[in-house]
């Protein structure tokens, strides 16, 4: 019966578009270009220099497609989990705005069975696409948890905490629209079912850094209870950004949305090694090192 109601919550989670707005070839030389679905002619992104667009394996056996914007005076990476009904080539320009506005390098990815990834669109595809994603982060591009912002979008805010909650040394996390769970999307519910999906509520708990939420006060699809609700329940809140008459898919057009980022990200980005450290001591439940105390430091220091 779970099993059923898990397969009927995925049909109302995700709605990849179709036919993608994009398809993936092979170079001469080897590398991976864009063409648009509709025309046999290079859409813009093939002629970025600073753009890869890979091919990743995940666990489950599925190929997804992931693009990686590189931005040379970035200090951060941003990881970005998109909403339900779009895919990389609607996501592209976006993406370009967020590298060079918030001046990060940005890896974007389309879920199992969205855009070119192969596979079906379910909760358990998408967490192991963002794990495989992060690998390859850290295996190709050398960038560890703590140089990385999670970033999830409606439903990507499933596997943004999922992630999340795994990574004890993370920078930061963005959740823009995100949800509680996907049957509290549907209906107001007070408790926890095992058929439920991307159950949130229950991994919010568990990110140890600073989480910024972003919601739109009209939003019509999930409301904005979702939001206050996941603020509510982070352990380290950051300044939460409630736009005013923000609905659910325009709120990049809001001044407020690219300004309060960048405040965010400006923030992470000068967050001090003392003061992350401090952090790791507190979630550790490690002593705080003390100049009065000559053995209190030694001991520190050993640890």
């Amino acid at each position: 019966m779970g099993c059923m109601f898990s397969q009927l919550a995925a049909k109302f989670a995700f709605f990849p578009p179709s036919p993608p707005t994009y398809q993936i070839k092979k170079r001469d030389n080897g590398k991976l270009t864009v063409v648009s679905s509709s025309s046999s002619m290079p859409i813009p992104v093939a002629d970025d220099s600073n753009l890869d667009v890979l091919l990743i394996d995940t666990k489950l056996g599925n190929k997804i497609v992931a693009f990686y914007l590189r931005n040379p005076y970035a200090r951060l990476t941003v990881l970005y989990s998109h909403g339900n009904a779009a895919d990389l080539g609607q996501l592209y320009d976006l993406f370009v705005q967020l590298k060079v506005n918030l001046r990060v390098n940005l890896m974007g990815y389309d879920y199992s069975g969205y855009g070119a990834s192969t596979g079906k669109p379910s909760e358990s595809n998408t967490y192991a696409d963002i794990e495989a994603v992060y690998q390859c982060l850290q295996t190709e591009y050398g960038i560890s948890q703590e140089d990385l912002i999670l970033y999830g979008q409606s439903v990507g805010s499933g596997p943004t905490l999922h992630l999340a909650a795994k990574l004890p040394r993370l920078r930061g996390v963005v959740l823009h629209s995100g949800i509680l769970s996907g049957l509290r999307v549907l209906c107001h519910v007070k408790f926890n079912f095992c058929f439920d999906i991307y159950q949130n509520i229950n991994k919010i708990q568990k990110v140890k850094c600073p989480v910024l939420v972003i919601h739109g006060t009209e939003d019509d699809v999930v409301n904005w209870l979702h939001g206050n609700g996941l603020w509510k329940m982070a352990r380290e809140p950051y300044e939460p950004l409630w736009i005013k008459g923000g609905g659910h898919c325009n709120l990049e057009l809001y001044p407020d949305y690219i300004r309060h980022l960048c405040k965010f990200i400006y923030e992470m980005e000068n967050m001090t090694t003392e003061i992350r450290l401090k952090k790791i001591r507190q979630t550790l439940r490690l002593p705080t090192r003390s100049n009065n105390n000559p053995s209190s430091v030694t001991s520190n220091r050993c640890c």
